[in-house]
């Protein structure tokens, strides 16, 4: 059991494997040598503190750090944290980091030390920090935007990272996107509508760049599964402009259903106008509980992770830090595994092993299989998920490897 202790600076919580810092806070392969997640099976025996408890008084056998100077490790991996830990993304980034902190516990891993850099006061400043304390790899950013500001600090230092964003077009040789892709989301249900009878599909989507990827998604999903576009209408996120945009879809002819390319919000604001029409969706769908319970959203289709294990990672979650994680934060539960199964082939203080992560076999996590390709981007096994008697069903599991 690892135990924290409050940093000598003030500035943060420091843990034997897990820090916090910069004024914030072994995936398993999919082959038979590795052994399945039973870690979760371990959560109800361990005890963390959550953030804001106080800390227990130090054991005399242990040693206070010195002020703003992290610890020298000879035998454990040092891994840098980018999350933000304030401002409006801080709830998503506390989840990602307390999920982080479970992997370590639920592993028993003693060679990963893994700090805590708050991005949102500044992600450049935070990966300054990270490389200057000489971490290794990096986990993180969240946000899209910071990637660049974090690659350009890093990247001449030779460390690679891991990013939580969605956004494909960051990828690179040393930068790993493990974000859901809306391109797999709508290309998964647009490949399970089309088997079913959907032969004419158009789309809404919002404005901005996440609408212009599921746009582009959509358009090269729909030539690959032999479905016919029928338009593609976009919007400003308004009731009035949701609305409009249905009604110029549908005025196009005869529509067999419309994806809508947004989050659950939004899908519920235009479902009414699209009455008569089976809906599809994105993997942004994926645990709003007001797309079941809607009779709108009767019969809808979207496309996502399997949330098989996540129920028991949520109560997991909840005993120890005494709150429901953001969705997003088994994402740094599986950065963590991916790393510690890295780290059996890693000697501690050299670069970090990049190729190792293109392993065609994949890896596990929470979430599913899931492996990089040649992009950097992380390919995702998917299930597909219909509304149904207030709830979702799942219609198509999502594979457990990959062929």
């Amino acid at each position: 059991m690892w135990r924290l202790m409050d940093r000598a600076s003030g500035s943060g919580k420091q843990m034997m494997m897990g820090e916090r810092t910069g004024g914030g806070n072994g995936g398993i392969r999919v082959t038979r040598r590795y052994a399945t997640i039973g870690a979760l099976a371990l959560l109800a025996g361990c005890t963390v503190i959550p953030k804001g408890a106080p800390p227990p008084a130090a054991t005399p056998t242990e040693t206070a750090p010195v002020a703003n100077t992290l610890p020298t490790d000879q035998d454990r991996h040092r891994v840098a944290l980018l999350v933000p830990m304030s401002g409006p993304n801080a709830t998503v980034g506390q989840s990602i980091a307390n999920a982080a902190t479970m992997a370590l516990l639920d592993t028993n891993a003693a060679n990963l030390r893994i700090t805590t850099y708050d991005t949102a006061t500044g992600a450049a400043n935070a990966a300054s920090k990270a490389v200057k304390d000489g971490n290794r790899l990096i986990l993180g950013p969240l946000m899209g935007d910071d990637v660049l500001a974090v690659a350009g600090v890093a990247r001449p230092a030779k460390v690679p990272m891991i990013t939580y964003s969605n956004d494909t077009t960051v990828a690179d040789r040393d930068v790993f996107v493990l974000g859901q892709s809306p391109a797999q989301s709508v290309a998964r249900v647009l490949q399970y509508a089309h088997a079913n009878g959907v032969n004419t599909v158009g789309a809404i989507i919002p404005a901005g760049d996440y609408g212009q990827r599921v746009s582009t998604a959509l358009v090269s999903a729909a030539r690959s599964s032999g479905v016919t576009l029928a338009g593609v209408e976009s919007y400003e996120r308004s009731n009035t402009s949701v609305g409009s945009a249905v009604r110029r879809l549908k005025a196009k002819g005869k529509i067999d259903a419309i994806l809508i390319g947004d989050s659950a919000r939004m899908a519920l604001m235009a479902a009414p106008f699209a009455t008569g029409t089976h809906l599809l969706g994105t993997e942004l769908w994926s645990g709003e509980a007001t797309i079941a319970k809607s009779p709108a959203m009767k019969g809808a289709l979207f496309a996502s992770v399997s949330d098989r294990r996540f129920g028991q990672f949520e109560q997991s979650y909840r005993t120890r830090f005494g709150g429901a994680p953001a969705r997003l934060a088994t994402l740094g539960y599986d950065s963590v595994l991916l790393t510690l199964n890295i780290a059996r082939g890693w000697k501690p203080g050299t670069l970090f092993p990049t190729a190792r992560l293109y392993d065609r076999e994949g890896f596990i996590g929470l979430d599913g299989v899931f492996r990089f390709n040649d992009f950097g981007v992380a390919e995702r096994a998917m299930e597909v998920r219909q509304v149904s008697g207030g709830t979702f069903v799942t219609v198509s599991p999502a594979p457990t490897k990959f062929q």
